[in-house]
Formats: C-alpha cells, structure tokens, sequence
C-alpha cells in the first residue's frame, strides 16, 4: 500500500511538473502592443483625425517600436453620402487601405440589408468576429480571433448589441414569412448573451490566450439594458478590457467583473473625433487605455496638411462618391413642391405651402416613411422637407437636399389618442406655418380653420394638451375613423419621436418598435428608387397632394 502512495505521488509530480513549468516559463511581450480603436465613424472618414490622421497616428505608433493592431467596433459604413450611393462599398475599400485587422458588427451595419451586409464582410481584407450574431442558431462569424505577438497570445470577442433588431430594419432579419431567422441571442434577461461571451472567453483562455480583449457594440444607455457593456463585464470573468461603441461616449470606466476582478472600459466617440487605444506594456504586462481626441471643426487633415498613404486614396474616393452622387437615379414627370407654384409674395417668390398644407413633396415623404417602416401610419413634420425636387431627371444630390439634417427612421405604438393629440398640435398654426405642420401617410383628416387652436404648452414650447375643442377632425386610418382607445404603430423622425422635436412630447413613453434605423435621405432615396422603380408619376401631380390632409374654413 505504501509503494502504492508513493508510485502515485511520483506519477502525480511528473504529471503536474511541466504544467507548472510552462506556467512559469509564460511567453513574455518584447514589445509594446499597441490596439488602435475606431467605433460609429458613420462613414465620417474626412472628420476628426479622418483616415489619413488615424493613418498618421498608426505610423507613429509602429516607428516607436509597438506591435500594433487597428481594430473597429462597429457602425463604420452608413450615415454619410458615400455609405448611400455605395452601399457601404467604397466604406470597405478605405478600412481595407487603413489596413483594419479585426472588426464587429454593429446594428447600422445592416442598414443596406442582410444580403448586402454578408457581401461586404466577404469583400473585406479582415475578418467580422461576433459572439452572439447568429442564423437560426449558428454563428455567422467566429466568436473570437487570437493574436499572437513575441508568442504571447491575445484575444479579441466580438458582442453586438440584441437592440440591433429593432435599431435597424427588423425585416432584414426575417424570412420571406416575417420569421425571425436572424438573431442576438436576445432574452429578457441577458443570460443569453453574458453565457455567448463567457463560453468565448473560456475557449480563448484555454487555447492559450493571456489577454482577452472584448470588442462591443453595446453602449452605456440605459435602453440598451440589460446588454450594456456594464451588464456584460458584471457577469462574466477572465476580460481584461472591454472597448466599446455604440453610445458614441468617450467614457473610460474601471469596474468589477463577477468575480471581484477590475475590468476596464473605454469608448472612443463617433465620426473620428476620438480614436481609443488600448496598450499592454512589455515591462510590466499591465492593460491601460486612452483616447487621442481632436476637438477641432476643421479636420486634422486639412488644419495640418497631413499627408500619407491614405491622402489621395481617400480623395479618390471622395471624387468617385462626387460623380455618383451626381448621377441620375430616377425620373419624375411633374414637379414635386414644397412652395405653392401658383402664389408668389410681393417680391415675387413662390409661397412656401408645406409647412401649412398638403404637398406632393409630403406626400412622397410620408409615403417613404410608412413603406420603408411597414408601419400603420407615418407623418414628417414640414420643418423637415426642405427643398423641391423640378421634373426631370432627378440624382443623389437632389434627394439630399430634402432631407438635409440627418434625422432617421424611427417607429413607436401610439393610442389613437396620442395620434388625434399630435395632429392637433401640428396644425395649431394653420392657415399660419409651423415647422410641426404634418406631412401624413396612412391616413386622412380634416382641419377645421374656423376654431382656434387650444393647444397648451410649457415654458420650452413642448405640447401639454389641448384644453378645448379640436379642430382637427374625421381623422380616418386605412378607411376606419380613428380609434382613441386602439394602438397604432407610427413612423416618423427619431427628432419628433424621440427627441420631443417641435415640441411633440405626447409621445413621451411610447414602446418604441423601431429605434432610428435608418437615415431619412436613405429612406427617400430607396423608395424613389427601388420601391418606385425609379420613376414617380401621375399619383403625385398635383402638388396640393392627394386629398389627404382637407381645410374646412366653415362650421
């Protein structure tokens, strides 16, 4: 028996001896490594720094003598002209030339739809991670990709936020029966996701990673919850950092992961403004990170003549999106208005009507919004629509000119209440203009002219009720009077919907369905072109509308 013991506690030592060796014989950095971040650039590549100032910044860095890595968080090909005309191709091209090495899904990455997504990550010279995206169940990418520097091995986890199903078009991730086929691994809960990260974190660590670094298109929000980069850190164990988009913060925060370990986070901005590094230390081993930021309007660029390899590939681009924004991409047969073609003022100008009145420019807009979206009804405030579009042939650019501020897409559930509210408040001001006069799709009313507006407001402009008799009247939805005690689905600008914009704050708490996915040009733009065929004709040409919104001067 004491043979025995003493056989099996040699065997013991010789099995646990060069586990313990190699343990203590852990490769060791020569160099610095160096990871530069970019996240939610929205196709901003002249910006900031730009690409040719990140550029810069990745010269330096390699001449100091760092391994380094540029990685993107997500959100890097829409919310600019040339993410539009190329659907997000030419976006790829530049990351490409930047010499991108790992990059992630974020939820406007899906903005030209799944199809189109999966060509341009096959199109890319680096490789899309992602724990969570998935297919009816299996991964679309890998969860996780090790680097390896001086023999020591690091880790990169992609996470994109489940709030990407309704931050983009939900219907880019169903199947031809409205299905979901697409996912996040979302639940109520979060489990689904902080299991996805975990179970990558521990199949990196025992294939031998020393640094797990995860790369998050999550945000600090407090609708993103329960999938906040602070959700995530706080239920899992083994990530040394933590580097984040989505919110478009700069925030730097140190907190503890579910085992009591310090885990740092760090955000980097949007459009180039920031971009975030992350540096482990050949000396000590230990993790830190920080932010290069530039806070001037003019870009880096252009204040201080930078000039290197990325210079003229992104001139080229910006020639090449020049010519295509002015391209024709359709054709209309009548003049689409937003001033009145029959009255002038005293000097002779055209009226502008679509602040007060029905437009076919309006119309086109509502219409836009309500096919994109799916949703039961639509309306675009005027203050929104700001130019005309001639007969003729019509391009990128004259669409832009519509649209001009940026706003999106966004889709929440209103009572029919809140609807009958939010009309009254925009067309308090008729026959008068108001920024807030609506432009609808979906549904038909009536302004009685000859009673005063009894809308109330606050101090800040913002609607608090209206005390009196309505003027807006036989409000009509697909046919059927308008329902006060039904919900409706409502699609509008996320700067009406969500931001109280001209003072539309009925709709404060409202479910949101559909949360900014997408940017009104781009919205116009695909409805002229694809859903339209590119040609828009006699359903438009009158350009007092289609009867939709009716002025009753009398009782």
């Amino acid at each position: 028996m004491k043979k025995m013991l003493a056989w099996m506690l040699i065997l013991a030592m010789c099995m646990t001896g060069p586990a313990i060796a190699e343990n203590a014989e852990q490769a060791k950095l020569q160099q610095d490594v160096l990871v530069l971040f970019t996240s939610d650039v929205h196709c901003a590549v002249d910006q900031g720094f730009g690409y040719i100032g990140l550029k810069a910044i990745k010269d330096v860095e390699e001449k100091a003598g760092n391994h380094v890595l540029l990685v993107d968080n997500g959100d890097s090909i829409q919310g600019e002209p040339m993410g539009l005309v190329t659907k997000g191709e030419m976006n790829i091209g530049l990351m490409n030339a930047m010499g991108y090495d790992i990059a992630i899904p974020g939820n406007h990455e899906f903005d030209y739809g799944m199809d189109r997504f999966l060509e341009l990550a096959a199109m890319a010279e680096f490789p899309y991670i992602s724990c969570n995206f998935n297919r009816q169940g299996m991964l679309v990418f890998d969860p996780y990709i090790i680097r390896e520097f001086d023999g020591v091995k690091i880790a990169f986890v992609g996470v994109t936020t489940p709030k990407t199903l309704i931050t983009s078009s939900p219907r880019y991730f169903q199947n031809d029966k409205g299905e979901f086929i697409y996912g996040f691994l979302q639940d109520e809960t979060g489990e689904s996701v902080y299991n996805a990260v975990q179970k990558a974190v521990d199949s990196a660590r025992a294939k031998g990673a020393q640094y797990v670094i995860v790369m998050g298109h999550m945000g600090n929000d407090s609708a993103s919850m329960p999938w906040t980069y602070a959700d995530v850190i706080a239920h899992t164990s083994g990530i040394d950092a933590f580097l984040d988009g989505h919110s478009h913060d700069w925030d730097k925060v140190v907190m503890k992961n579910k085992d009591g370990d310090d885990v740092v986070r760090q955000a980097c901005g949007t459009q180039l403004y920031g971009v975030g590094w992350l540096r482990i230390s050949a000396k000590d081993g230990k993790v830190d990170t920080g932010l290069y930021s530039w806070g001037n309007s003019v870009s880096a660029p252009d204040l201080l003549g930078l000039d290197n390899a990325m210079t003229d590939v992104v001139g080229k681009a910006f020639s090449e999106a020049k010519e295509l924004l002015a391209a024709v991409v359709a054709t209309s047969s009548v003049d689409l208005c937003i001033h009145d073609p029959n009255a002038f003022d005293e000097i002779g100008m055209p009226i502008r009507i679509v602040r007060r009145a029905e437009t076919n420019m309006g119309d086109l807009c509502a219409d836009a919004m309500l096919d994109s979206s799916g949703a039961d009804i639509a309306f675009i405030s005027g203050g929104c629509v700001r130019a005309d579009i001639p007969r003729g042939d019509i391009t990128i650019n004259d669409i832009l000119r519509v649209h001009p501020y940026g706003n999106m897409l966004t889709v929440i559930e209103v009572t029919g209440q809140q609807m009958l509210d939010a009309l009254e408040w925009g067309c308090r001001a008729v026959p008068q203009e108001s920024g807030a006069f609506p432009q609808v799709a979906g549904l038909t009313f009536e302004i009685h002219t000859y009673i005063d507006s009894s809308c109330t407001q606050d101090d800040t402009g913002l609607f608090t009720g209206v005390a009196g008799e309505y003027r807006v009247r036989n409000v009509m939805v697909g046919g059927e009077p308008l329902d006060p005690e039904k919900t409706y689905s409502l699609a509008s600008a996320n700067y009406l919907l969500l931001d109280r914009g001209d003072g539309y704050a009925m709709f404060d708490g409202c479910p949101v369905l559909q949360d900014s996915v997408k940017l009104d040009i781009q919205v116009l733009a695909e409805y002229i072109i694809d859903t339209l065929g590119g040609i828009i004709g006699a359903e438009y040409a009158s350009p007092y509308g289609q009867g939709r919104i009716v002025a009753v001067e009398a009782k």
